[in-house]
């Protein structure tokens, strides 16, 4: 594994895709909700962690911090050698990809370049072991969650769930809506939607190694702004790391596609403009509303 940030190598694109899926297939297909015991707000995390040791032999850790549902689980293992690499394309090079949404003003600056196709090699896969712990671990929280959905007071609004390899720092972060959660599990939502709206990230954290209990983990509760950015970004990585893209896509337009989007996806409609900064053409566009949601579909 390289020693750089994962965020920022498409190499890791194929594993989130893979162990998005898989975790997909185990709500929609292998857990049913669960209608007894109904646990209050402050025994969710508790809850989560009695099941996984009692029922499944998963010591983890889980913190509610405010409207955020944290799980920690450390392991010896993520990812390990591909007995055959999986062969892909890259077309786009994203050097930046960061967004800001404070005080009703969305700000996304991104360079993004198209680049000769090239072919290359995703020569790790996840460790078997790791991915079964990953979908045991979401099968827990969404049956504690949904224990708890009569009482809408009880109902925390996001999740994240941090998997940290303790030798090597190697971290896999998944942070989730929860009524994301609920529509697809009620099909409200398709499975490729709750993909896009899942968001995945791999990190190397040297604090990471060793730690056994989170404790480098800033627990905070999560805003919707902070969520909505996060978003974007994770769709704007994905869209560029699609095979069908076509390498002269519009790529200003494929933002603002995508901003716009995602605010129609969550009902974001308390903003006074969306600024889009190319940073590869240096070409500026401040939109409000209105012009967000009529220059999306031109």
């Amino acid at each position: 594994m390289k020693s750089s940030r994962y965020s920022r190598n498409s190499e890791k694109c194929g594993l989130l895709l893979n162990a998005s899926l898989a975790l997909i297939t185990c709500l929609i297909c292998g857990c049913s909700s669960s209608t007894s015991p109904t646990f209050l707000k402050e025994d969710i995390p508790e809850a989560i962690v009695d099941i996984a040791r009692k029922e499944y032999k998963i010591n983890l850790k889980a913190k509610l911090t405010g409207e955020t549902i944290w799980i920690y689980y450390p392991v010896e293992k993520i990812f390990e050698k591909a007995d055959k690499p999986e062969k892909y394309f890259e077309k786009f090079l994203i050097k930046d990809n960061n967004s800001d949404f404070r005080h009703g003003d969305l700000k996304i600056t991104y360079l993004i370049k198209a680049i000769p196709e090239t072919e290359k090699s995703q020569e790790l896969k996840y460790n078997k072991d790791t991915l079964e712990r990953m979908n045991d671990i979401l099968s827990i929280t969404r049956r504690v969650l949904f224990s708890s959905d009569r009482m809408r007071k009880a109902e925390p609004k996001f999740i994240s769930i941090v998997i940290a390899d303790t030798k090597t720092g190697i971290e896999l972060k998944e942070f989730s809506y929860y009524l994301d959660l609920k529509k697809v599990s009620y099909n409200y939502i398709s499975l490729g939607e709750y993909q896009h709206r899942t968001i995945q990230d791999i990190n190397l954290r040297p604090e990471a190694v060793g730690d056994k209990e989170g404790a480098y983990i800033n627990y905070r509760d999560i805003a919707m702004n902070e969520f909505i950015s996060l978003q974007i970004q994770h769709r704007i990585r994905l869209k560029f790391q699609k095979p069908e893209v076509d390498k002269h896509a519009d790529i200003d337009k494929e933002v603002m596609k995508i901003t716009a989007a995602t605010l129609k996806a969550y009902g974001i409609k308390d903003f006074n403009t969306v600024e889009l900064i190319n940073r590869n053409t240096n070409k500026k566009v401040s939109l409000n509303e209105a012009a967000i949601w009529s220059k999306s579909t031109d």
